[in-house]
């Protein structure tokens, strides 16, 4: 067998054989027989790589998921663990929005603790949308089954509705500045997730309890570890099941 993902990752990366050769400094031909023979390289190399194509390591060689020195950068990742979100301080929010060089995701119902009790959120996310950080907000659909769903879950019916309908006029401003985009979704949110860079904060979903109640798992990434990638993948896939919105549609 060849390992096609492998060589979709070299292509899309628009890179050839020869140029992925000199960037990781191993012989075209070795890369050739990763390809065609479907070798595993060795760990060092399997990094070079998924560095210099922007892949995980475990997508271009899944057989490497159980790897000792994979599952250890994985538990690496694992920063800490707060008891709530409520648990975690507000300056931890701002702090991670204000040192983001290059992405910010945003994943919730409505997150609205984000405005309500984070001051100048919305103004300093613009600042870092101007500053050239791409921004992706990913908040719930109000008319959509899941939003229903988990009102009456939380007993707080159609509460969390209102709740999306407040957070979609509270961002509108942010999305008139350039680098801004923004999608509403009608999935089950099993985490919220909110990425700062290489931090990310997962808020789990507890079944009859609020979000606020619920715990929060603080990540960094780290090359070769799969907790970030996990809940990224995830964001990626409600992120592509999302219908974009505009400023003239939510104000």
């Amino acid at each position: 067998m060849t390992n096609e993902r492998l060589r979709s990752a070299i292509t899309g990366a628009g890179l050839s054989i020869d140029q992925l050769s000199a960037q990781i400094a191993v012989d075209p031909k070795t890369i050739e027989r990763w390809i065609s023979k479907e070798r595993v390289p060795h760990r060092t190399h399997r990094m070079a790589v998924a560095v210099a194509l922007g892949k995980d390591d475990v997508f271009l060689w899944p057989s490497t998921l159980s790897d000792p020195r994979t599952q250890s950068a994985s538990q690496a990742e694992f920063v800490a663990m707060h008891p709530s979100r409520g648990s975690v301080p507000a300056n931890t929010w701002t702090s991670l929005l204000d040192q983001a060089t290059e992405s910010i995701d945003l994943l919730a119902y409505a997150a609205s603790f984000l405005h309500d009790s984070i001051a100048d959120f919305g103004p300093r996310l613009m600042d870092k949308a101007r500053q050239g950080v791409q921004v992706r907000l990913l908040f719930g659909d109000p008319t959509s089954e899941a939003v229903r769903l988990r009102g009456e879950e939380e007993g707080i019916k159609h509460l969390l509705a209102a709740r999306c309908e407040l957070t979609w006029a509270y961002f509108a401003p942010v999305l008139t500045v350039p680098g801004v985009t923004a999608r509403q979704h009608g999935e089950t949110v099993y985490n919220s997730i909110f990425r700062f860079d290489d931090v990310l904060l997962a808020n789990t979903h507890t079944f009859g309890a609020a979000a606020s109640q619920s715990p929060i798992i603080h990540v960094q990434r780290i090359v070769g570890g799969r907790l970030f990638t996990t809940y990224m993948q995830s964001f990626e896939r409600t992120w592509d099941r999302g219908v974009e919105v505009s400023k003239q549609e939510v104000a």
